[in-house]
């Protein structure tokens, strides 16, 4: 076993499976992603430096592999020995092996599902050779197994990704200990790129062309030409090199402005590091670039003891704005001290001054950063006497951002900037007023619809939050049932008709209708011409117009102008008077397809509401097509979702009869996915009516809403508790959304045409 490699049979055969072995063929799938590591796939150097260890091995050798991982290090075994057998914890893994060896078209191993420490399932046998890529908690059981004259091999020491491989050799006189090497599993981003599938090396050598032409980071380039999703991108990379993923509430909880102050800003800023808190001897870190170098982490702390933490760059970016505002805490407390003394019914922006101005900049930019973090829709800034509140609204719930001690003085100051930045006039403080401002963060851009509201206390601010990405999520991403989903897909084919999507505000009605807007824009074959006001998402391809009232120019005189520009489809942003609504039916008599949004409770109310609008119920009833009613709910999230009891206060509203069989409901525990809330995201709960013969008859008679629902009941249609139902049972809501969906009169079932449905 001491040969060297280059002057044995074995050791040359080694070598030459490197010419053979292809190790992209072992780059794992995006789905398992998860799964991988270093340790999973080592790279070609890892490999050769594991070989290495293991010397020269005979054509006969038994050799197992306790921990294969993707298959690479037993297929470059094999083509040193005819018996290669592999020991694998995760099933998972076992099978990605699997499929990786016959897909390069290595001879069959035999590939078993097993913990380390229990040893090769049959007893009998005994292995020349034991490589344990992953680590053990005892050798006892593999030591038995060894035949005489074998050797097992571990990784072991302090540095998980640089370990040193450790020989215990069986012979007559027992079994003899020595470190034989060291194996370095660090890899470079751009090899980890590679091996979890999300690039080729073609486009990783693109995206590091693009990177040094923008001056950003090859992962930056990558991500924003993948366009995943910051928080799995990071998460996945910080595992790849065994470090912790965080959020920034997690730093924040735990930060120490102080350390901040001990450090050059242009040394951190060039590194991406900044430090967090000091705990004992271990200085805590936290960065955006999980292949942060050696050269920096020396720099940092004299024990040379650190803990790195991962984490997204926007998070990066608010716990760095964090940092320098709590940095400007004697300066805060100063004008807190000082604001008590100031009359009530003092101007606030007369004290205002340039330093406190870039102050509350700085505030403002922090604010829009957490919002982005958050993934929030809207910014509340609100004064109640001499208490500030800041709120974002994320998956339709309010939440304060407590870290932010501002006084009446800087609440003043802070409405200031928010009009300059949007603006308005910041003279006038008695009327409301709305404006607008776009940002950036990374490459997005961010459009901002300010609006001002004078109260009792002083101004308030609400900032709403648009994304514009240049596409709209697709009809598959809105979640909603495949049904319906279907029956949306064939309306967009409609040659012409009217098709409303209607529900209070906030209810995501744009969204469903951008959706089939970028359908409409990514067939290409027709023209889509909007007038929104404002416009919430630009998308490419469709000609997109804004309405103006202060210049004259409304949705209704939109429509009449859009007729000559030979349009297919016409998108208005939102149904509002008779006029707008009579141009929208004409435009549908002259052969364009109408989407368009209206406010309404549900599918039959806005029948109801477009009567009051004064549309002759014969034109209505020739032209609509269909009415999608919906609201949002919140989605259960996956990583922390199980099994529970339902409500039964909310079972006994839902099924006052009898419970179905098969019935049941989920909800989320609570993780760091969640932030602990049980939930992430939110999801369309839709009530579809499809205007049939039938109904288009009962239309044009204009009869009582009572009547025209249980006819459309009749008619098939699929109500707000037909899809929320379908969301709970597939564990998609939590049941505990839907009195916040459904009116009590509307949780049992419906009658339709004299039967009752449980479901």
């Amino acid at each position: 076993m001491s040969v060297a490699m280059s002057n044995h049979p074995g050791g040359s055969r080694l070598l030459k499976g490197f010419d053979q072995i292809d190790r992209s063929e072992f780059i794992a799938s995006p789905d398992l992603r998860q799964y991988i590591s270093g340790r999973t796939i080592p790279s070609e150097r890892a490999a050769r430096q594991i070989l290495r260890c293991l010397g020269a091995l005979q054509a006969d050798a038994k050799i197992l592999v306790v921990g294969g991982g993707s298959g690479y290090l037993p297929a470059l075994l094999t083509c040193c020995s005819n018996d290669v057998r592999v020991l694998e914890k995760s099933p998972e893994i076992s099978n990605i092996a699997r499929s990786n060896l016959e897909k390069a078209g290595v001879p069959k191993l035999e590939i078993r599902v097993g913990v380390g420490e229990d040893g090769w399932p049959d007893e009998y046998v005994r292995f020349d050779c034991i490589v344990c890529v992953c680590p053990l908690d005892s050798t006892a059981r593999l030591l038995e197994q060894l035949a005489a004259g074998g050797s097992l091999f571990t990784l072991e020491g302090t540095d998980p990704e640089q370990p040193q491989m450790v020989q215990r050799h069986l012979d007559t006189t027992g079994i003899s200990r020595r470190v034989v090497g060291s194996v370095s599993f660090i890899r470079p981003n751009e090899e980890i790129l590679i091996d979890l599938g999300y690039v080729d090396e073609a486009t990783l050598q693109q995206s590091a062309l693009d990177a040094l032409k923008q001056g950003q980071s090859v992962l930056t380039v990558v991500r924003d030409r993948l366009g995943v999703d910051d928080v799995e991108f990071y998460r996945t990379l910080a595992r790849q090199h065994g470090l912790d993923f965080v959020s920034a509430e997690e730093v924040l909880n735990r930060i120490d402005s102080d350390l901040f102050n001990h450090f050059s800003r242009t040394f951190l800023d060039n590194y991406r590091v900044l430090p967090v808190a000091q705990e004992d001897d271990v200085l805590v870190v936290v960065t955006d670039n999980p292949g942060l170098s050696g050269e920096a982490l020396n720099g940092l702390s004299d024990s040379g003891r650190l803990q790195v933490l991962i984490t997204t760059p926007t998070n990066f970016r608010r716990i760095w704005s964090a940092l320098e505002l709590t940095d400007r805490g004697e300066q805060l407390l100063r004008w807190s001290e000082d604001s008590s003394k100031l009359p009530d019914r003092d101007d606030l922006l007369e004290h205002s001054s340039n330093k406190i101005s870039h102050y509350l900049v700085s505030i403002y930019e922090a604010i829009l950063l957490d919002a982005v973090s958050a993934n929030a829709s809207d910014i509340h800034v609100e004064r109640y006497g001499e208490r500030i509140r800041i709120r974002i609204r994320t998956d339709g719930e309010l939440r304060d951002l407590t870290h932010y001690r501002l006084t009446p003085r800087d609440h003043a100051g802070l409405i200031n900037v928010i009009k300059v930045r949007a603006e308005i006039n910041i003279a006038e403080r008695r009327l409301p007023q709305g404006g607008r401002s776009q940002m950036r963060v990374g490459t997005t851009k961010y459009d901002l619809r300010v609006q001002i509201q004078p109260s009792l206390h002083g101004e308030h601010a609400v900032i709403r939050l648009l994304s514009q990405t240049g596409r709209a999520l697709s009809l598959d991403e809105l979640g909603m049932a495949p049904n319906v989903t279907q029956h949306y897909r064939r309306l967009l084919d409609n040659p012409a008709g009217l098709v409303l999507v209607v529900g209070p505000t906030g209810s995501g009605k744009s969204t469903t209708l951008y959706a089939g807007l970028q359908t409409l824009a990514d067939d290409g074959r027709r023209k889509v011409i909007t007038v929104e006001d404002p416009i919430e998402y630009s998308i490419d391809n469709v000609q997109q117009t804004r309405s103006r009232t202060d210049i004259g120019f409304g949705f209704a005189d939109a429509m009449r102008s859009f007729v000559r520009q030979d349009p297919d489809v016409i998108l208005v942003g939102e149904i509002r008077d008779p006029e707008t609504a009579r141009e929208a039916i004409r435009a549908s008599q002259t052969g364009h397809l109408v989407l368009s949004t209206l406010h309404s409770n549900d599918a039959v109310d806005a029948l109801q509401r477009m009567y009051d609008l004064d549309v002759l119920p014969n034109s209505m009833a020739s032209e609509l097509l269909a009415v999608i009613a919906q609201r949002l709910a919140k989605r259960i999230c996956t990583k922390c979702r199980e099994p529970v009891e339902p409500d039964p206060v909310i079972i006994r509203e839902l099924f006052p009869d009898r419970i179905p069989t098969g019935f049941r409901c989920f909800a989320g525990r609570g993780c760091v996915a969640c932030g602990g809330r049980g939930t992430h995201g939110r999801i369309a709960v839709v009530e579809y009516l499809n205007v049939n013969d039938d109904l288009r008859e009962l239309i044009s008679r204009q009869p009582a809403v009572a009547e025209m629902r249980w006819r459309a009941l009749d008619s098939g249609l699929i109500t707000m508790r037909d899809s929320a139902l379908d969301h709970v049972v597939a564990g998609v809501i939590p049941m505990s959304e839907l009195p916040r969906l459904l009116p009590r009169d509307r949780m049992a079932a419906e009658v339709r045409g004299g039967r009752k449905f449980l479901m």
